[in-house]
């Protein structure tokens, strides 16, 4: 029996946190894979329901905001992709990707629901990233400075409120919002 309970934990690890689900699988059985879900833990565990809703939301928006800048992206690469420029779009892509991992991770690890303009996000992101691209590289650039200045000064944003309210409270996700800027 406690196999099969592992194997359940294990597969259930494995759907929500798909980069850490090797873990799972140590000698040290489940009790070291229910604590590797500890490890993602980016808000502090005594939020007031205030609290909670706020940093919620702030999670929701920039997952949103990931997500959309990763559809731009693959709307950049759909016209742009074969092309000299494709390789460093799909380099910038690959940051993107690695970004919404994260906050994929960090939703569940919360159970913090995804914005329900998710739908809208998929086609406006890749409409604009496709449409950006068929000005060339040019266009392209442009589109991602603008939506990368874009991001940088919402999560800087976030980054002092955090920073006023309690930054040692706050460390983890501070740290996830801060690999969200770009260029660091």
């Amino acid at each position: 029996m406690h196999g099969a309970v592992r194997a359940r934990v294990a597969l259930t690890h494995h759907a929500v946190y798909p980069s850490s689900s090797r873990q799972i699988y140590s000698s040290k059985g489940v009790a070291a894979g229910l604590q590797c879900w500890r490890a993602y833990s980016v808000l502090p565990a005594d939020l007031d329901s205030d609290e909670k809703a706020v940093l919620h939301s702030m999670l929701r928006v920039d997952h949103a905001g990931e997500y959309g800048a990763s559809r731009i992206y693959a709307g950049q690469m759909a016209v742009l992709g074969k092309t000299s420029t494709g390789r460093v779009i799909q380099e910038m892509w690959d940051q993107e990707k690695s970004h919404l991992k994260k906050f994929n991770e960090v939703l569940g690890e919360h159970r913090v629901r995804p914005t329900a303009l998710l739908p809208l996000w998929n086609i406006a992101g890749f409409a604009l990233g496709a449409s950006s691209a068929l000005l060339g590289k040019e266009g392209a650039m442009a589109c991602t400075v603008a939506v990368e200045e874009s991001v940088s000064e919402h999560y800087n944003s976030q980054i002092r409120q955090l920073m006023e309210n309690d930054p040692e409270r706050y460390t983890k996700l501070l740290h996830v919002t801060d690999q969200g800027i770009p260029g660091r």
